[in-house]
């Protein structure tokens, strides 16, 4: 299952959409002590990008609500990059493991 979805707002401007509370690994992300929401998946997103894809900084813009995650733009090679990265998060419970206790290490704090 894919959770992402990238959409065209308008020529050019994309967002990059994830429901919150639909992925696969959520049952994970709340017995490791977070709530699944637009929050911690923006916090995934920021961590993802400033370990594994620093390239990516700045390209895009985060607008999560509780419900939902939002990353937005108009670098559309950018948005589907980070789908892909937090596309393998949401579908393995052992990456989420690995992302949360990465965050601890660093003095990450999800705002969730």
């Amino acid at each position: 299952m894919n959770p992402m979805r990238l959409i065209e707002l308008s020529p050019g401007k994309y967002s990059l959409l994830l429901d919150a509370g639909t992925t696969d690994v959520d049952d994970v992300i709340e017995e490791l002590g977070h709530e699944p929401n637009g929050y911690f998946w923006e916090g995934v997103a920021q961590l993802l990008v400033s370990t594994e894809a620093p390239a990516l900084e700045g390209r895009f813009s985060y607008d999560p609500e509780g419900g939902m995650f939002c990353a937005y733009g108009t670098d559309r090679e950018a948005l589907e990059e980070l789908a892909t990265r937090m596309s393998a998060v949401a579908a393995d419970a052992e990456r989420v493991r690995q992302l949360i206790a990465l965050a601890r290490a660093n003095g990450f704090e999800f705002d969730d």
